[in-house]
């Protein structure tokens, strides 16, 4: 009897960590990071948005989420629904390489907005030229081994916050502490609910971090 329980006690305890591991996997998908960045650059940079009002700043937010997840992830349920892919999921390199070559275009698009508009934070200049040169990367990678996104986005994210703190005048220790946690996090929880190896994750890391880094230079 006590033996049962215990197994049924650690069969919860593995059901509520792989239900946190799938609710961290959705809420920091790759699709959503440059979001969450405009979203912090409000938070530690807002002098970067005082020549426009609060209502374009709301449609530039809107025109982010829209043009860097929106669009791509209905691009890859049409691909889905269209038997291009055999997953919406994206579980294999051949239906990795479509999506790959579409966010691709969304990035490159938002790097030359940034680069031409003069009400965009400097920041995201050298963020959206980075997470380009990730997906190029990722894309070439991609023939040889299925690089984890999850890993990339994360690692993005944590650089890009690091070179923040190299651009603008600001106290960043707690964010970049926050996204240290949150890529730990996250890559923990690809371990457990997806079937990539430790080489693809650290893969990935090293792809992110490698990215924002050139970009920050090359941008300067």
């Amino acid at each position: 009897m006590t033996e049962t329980n215990e197994l049924l006690n650690e069969k919860n305890e593995n059901v509520i960590l792989k239900s946190c591991a799938y609710l961290f996997s959705v809420l920091f998908h790759p699709l959503f990071i440059p979001t969450y960045f405009f979203l912090y650059l409000l938070q530690v940079v807002p002098f970067e948005f005082t020549s426009i009002t609060p209502w374009q700043l709301q449609l530039k937010l809107f025109s982010v989420f829209w043009l860097t997840a929106f669009f791509p992830a209905f691009a890859v349920f049409l691909l889905w629904k269209l038997k291009f892919t055999e997953s919406i999921f994206l579980k294999t390199k051949k239906d990795r390489i479509i999506p790959y070559v579409i966010v691709m275009f969304f990035y490159w698009w938002m790097y030359y907005l940034s680069r031409n508009f003069t009400d965009q934070p400097l920041a995201l200049k050298y963020f959206y030229f980075g997470i380009f040169i990730a997906s190029a990367l990722g894309l070439t990678a991609n023939h040889f081994i299925k690089v984890s996104l999850h890993a990339i986005g994360v690692s993005g994210l944590l650089t890009a916050v690091v070179l923040a703190s190299f651009y603008y005048p600001i106290n960043n220790v707690a964010w970049v502490l926050i996204g240290v946690l949150i890529s730990g996090a996250v890559i923990s929880a690809r371990m457990m609910v997806s079937d990539h190896t430790h080489k693809e994750l650290w893969l990935g890391f090293i792809i992110g971090l490698s990215t924002q880094l050139a970009a920050f230079f090359w941008v300067q």
